[in-house]
């Protein structure tokens, strides 16, 4: 997952191919045609509709562009963010960047599946061998 601080973000998702969508939005009434960029918002850290949409996205949908956490992103999130869908994150301004990457570091395989991999560890393990 790319990591980008709250300052270093400034392009908006609207006119790049890309589009925002607001928590309350069902993204399967979304025309993706032609979209590489979606921006989920996080308005409070306890709100996780975005989380829920980004997986709507990866899984159901099979959106394959960029799906990009904006708002209230706190480290904590990161790597459940990743496993939901995200491919990017911005950062909220008071978030360590160094910190944020230890997350990945600290948690690196899980035994469940995810919308990035569907597959349990144990299938593949099974399939690699």
């Amino acid at each position: 997952m790319k990591i980008i601080a709250a300052h270093a973000h400034t392009a908006s998702a609207e006119g790049t191919n890309g589009i925002a969508l607001a928590n309350t939005e069902d993204p399967r009434s979304v025309d993706l045609g032609g979209v590489t960029r979606i921006d989920l918002h996080f308005p409070k850290f306890t709100d996780g509709r975005a989380f829920t949409q980004a997986f709507l996205l990866r899984r159901r949908l099979g959106f394959v562009g960029e799906i990009r956490a904006t708002g209230d992103v706190l480290i904590d999130q990161l790597v459940q963010m990743e496993r939901t869908g995200f491919s990017v994150a911005v950062l909220r301004a008071d978030q360590n960047m160094e910190f944020a990457q230890r997350q990945f570091d600290r948690f690196q395989s899980f035994y469940q599946g995810d919308a990035v991999s569907a597959q349990p560890r144990f299938n593949r393990e099974a399939e690699s061998a």
